[in-house]
């Protein structure tokens, strides 16, 4: 954009500049010309007085070399007998036809200019007065005031350019900051705030954008807050849960520690609905750790409904682009829809699988599948009685790393969800490759 300003502002003064100045160079040379053709009649004019006192020749040659032009042999008078006073130039024809014609006649060559002008005084008295001028007299002063007007027009062209380019930085400049503050904000930092500068209506887009930002900011920890109480109200009937568990003595202690788990994952929901929003895009974690850390609390569950399950590939340590507790949060959401949407003693699998550039977790079971994975994958879709937004969460997770979910038929006959996540950036495509490009330049 700062490039296009300035080309804009050469273009502009460039044009305006030569709409002045050729027609401005014409009338200095037409005005130089003039000038020096006045001069040749003035010194015309000079004789005429002389020529109406006497003929004499030696009187004539008199005035002549009194003239201003004697010196330099510019000035001489042609009689009618022929005769020629001075140090005359003009060719004979020329001259004859000023006195047949008796008017001015102006000559042109590529070192003189002549001018011959016929003096009547009577019938009987007749002379032709002829002045040569150089032609360096023609063009006198035009190239030095040609040199002026031609270091305006630059000195012109440079201040567009000067100013150009700084009315281009500053909305440059002002575009480049409230790009950088949207990009920000987009990544999860909803304290990014600009101070608005440049042009008007950059200043009104930064201050709509500090708005945008405060309202987003109040709207989240509203969300926040409700998901907060929300999850508190929990604790309620989980205590009224314990108090009875405890009544029923030590046939309840499976129930109980079942019990504490569960109030341990509502402690955990409501301090991170407290916890102010993370910055995305900046946290990993040990994928690896976080399958085998909640495959121990699923674990227990899966034994007591005489579950067969089998976690495959994590023995080591695979870091993923995302945080634990999205990751712990959607295998938590995946496996809770195999043991509710499964029979007791339905077998499951978790396999981790780490390629090139992605990183893949595949949740299957042998229960009956997903009839309709496409309105599976809608945000509130459910045709089991359930929320619908497990696998939801699913796909918004891989999404923020530019990966995808895939919903398919497992090799124990039921539903396959696999959640792949990218490792690395994916390059944009060839047509927003250079829609960047233009808009950078």
């Amino acid at each position: 954009m700062r490039r296009t300003l300035v080309l804009l502002a050469v273009a502009i003064t460039s044009m305006v500049t030569l709409a002045f100045l050729i027609p401005l160079a014409l009338v200095v040379r037409e005005t130089a010309y003039g000038r020096a053709v006045a001069e040749a009649e003035r010194q015309s004019s000079a004789l005429v007085p002389v020529l109406a006192i006497t003929w004499q020749p030696e009187n004539l040659m008199f005035a002549i070399n009194r003239s201003e032009s004697a010196a330099g042999g510019q000035i001489a008078v042609h009689l009618p007998d022929g005769t020629s006073l001075g140090q005359p130039h003009a060719p004979e024809e020329e001259v004859a036809a000023a006195f047949e014609q008796a008017k001015s006649i102006e000559l042109e060559t590529d070192d003189d200019y002549i001018l011959l002008r016929p003096a009547t005084f009577d019938r009987n008295r007749m002379a032709v007065i002829e002045v040569r001028l150089p032609a360096s007299e023609l063009t006198r002063g035009v190239a030095s005031s040609w040199a002026v007007l031609t270091g305006v027009a630059t000195v012109l062209v440079l201040g567009s350019v000067f100013v150009g380019d700084r009315l281009g930085a500053r909305v440059v400049l002002a575009s480049q900051r409230l790009s950088q503050a949207a990009t920000q904000l987009g990544s999860g930092d909803l304290s990014v705030r600009i101070r608005p500068a440049g042009p008007h209506e950059l200043v009104a887009v930064g201050l709509a954008f500090n708005q945008m930002a405060d309202r987003v900011n109040q709207l989240l920890s509203a969300e926040r807050e409700m998901a907060a109480d929300l999850s508190h109200r929990l604790r309620t009937p989980l205590t009224a849960l314990r108090l009875t568990l405890d009544h029923l003595g030590p046939a309840a202690e499976q129930s109980i520690a079942a019990l504490g788990r569960l109030e341990h994952e509502v402690d955990m929901i409501i301090s991170a609905a407290r916890r102010p929003s993370r910055t995305m895009g900046f946290e990993h974690c040990d994928a690896a750790e976080a399958l085998r850390e909640r495959m121990a609390f699923w674990s227990a569950l899966a034994e007591d409904q005489h579950r067969p399950w089998e976690l495959i590939g994590a023995t080591g340590s695979v870091r993923a682009p995302v945080p634990a507790t999205d990751l712990s949060a959607v295998v938590d959401a995946l496996l809770g829809n195999v043991f509710r949407h499964t029979a007791e003693g339905t077998a499951f699998t978790i396999t981790l699988h780490e390629g090139s550039d992605v990183i893949g977790i595949l949740v299957a079971d042998a229960g009956p599948g997903i009839p309709d994975p496409e309105t599976a994958l809608e945000r509130g879709a459910s045709g089991s009685g359930s929320t619908g937004l497990g696998l939801d969460i699913a796909r918004r997770l891989a999404e923020s790393s530019g990966g995808t979910l895939r919903i398919g038929t497992s090799s124990l006959g039921g539903a396959q969800v696999q959640l792949w996540l990218r490792t690395r950036k994916q390059l944009l495509p060839p047509e927003e490759r250079r829609l960047v490009r233009r808009k950078r330049g």
